[in-house]
């Protein structure tokens, strides 16, 4: 699988929650169960999934921030750590406040000791359609989209070749997420990115990504290509995460 960036085999991870009762010994709960994909170079590839279906913990597995009781996964480039960037949820947690702009979108440069530079900061803040005068400002001088717009420039700073974005509308405004969204795509296909999007709802994901995996209680219930899944969901689960999504004809009829 030459073309292959990620490739996960066999992955399961489980977590011993605290212990409730002197008598009973700790139970284990498992987040992530036995799974497996690939992810090719250039793909832009959904993971979706409730909230505790086991997302996260399969990123911070893909990323290295936690090791799996069983399975492997393989990078198959010359360094995860610059190469490999991540876009968190929440911009306001994600971003010092007491540091400029400029030394945030920098950071990156400077911990990977590959040295500042302020063309490719100037150059980012653009790309991501903020002015050059947001350099000098601080993050609490910033709307939350504009805050996300900051967040992905840090990401792209070292050049990456995979974006990993973890759900990164879910706490942003509604008038403004579409506006994100649509960032996202334009960068991934102006920096050649492979993309990997985590969200809970299955219409973030569908005019961004060309194949979904859909996890459900640490598993993958249903993986194909995004037409297909919309088209003729094959689980369960999956059907019920199409007929959670708003659309005007469920507006009109919760209104009347």
């Amino acid at each position: 699988m030459s073309d292959a960036v990620f490739e996960v085999r066999g992955l399961t991870k489980s977590y011993r929650l605290p212990r409730t009762s002197l008598r009973r010994a700790p139970r284990r709960v498992t987040a992530v169960r036995d799974v497996t994909f690939h992810l090719e170079r250039g793909e832009s590839l959904g993971l979706v999934g409730e909230s505790g279906s086991g997302k996260t913990t399969l990123l911070r597995l893909m990323l290295g921030l936690e090791q799996p009781d069983s399975g492997t996964v393989i990078y198959n480039g010359a360094s995860l750590r610059k190469e490999v960037q991540v876009v968190f949820q929440d911009p306001a947690s994600a971003l010092d406040p007491r540091m400029r702009v400029a030394d945030i979108v920098q950071e990156p440069l400077r911990v990977m000791r590959l040295g500042a530079d302020a063309s490719r900061m100037a150059e980012l803040l653009v790309a991501v359609g903020l002015p050059g005068a947001a350099a000098r400002r601080y993050p609490h001088e910033f709307s939350g989209g504009q805050r996300q717009r900051i967040a992905i420039a840090r990401a792209l700073a070292p050049r990456p070749r995979v974006l990993l974005a973890d759900e990164p509308v879910s706490a942003l405004d509604v008038s403004v997420r579409a506006q994100i969204l649509n960032l996202i795509e334009d960068l991934r296909v102006g920096y050649d990115l492979t993309l990997v999007l985590v969200s809970h709802d299955l219409s973030v994901v569908r005019h961004l990504c060309d194949r979904v995996l859909v996890m459900h209680a640490g598993e993958i219930v249903e993986a194909g290509e995004t037409r297909a899944i919309f088209r003729s969901p094959q689980h369960p689960y999956t059907r019920t995460l199409l007929e959670s999504i708003p659309t005007l004809k469920k507006r009109r009829a919760a209104s009347a």
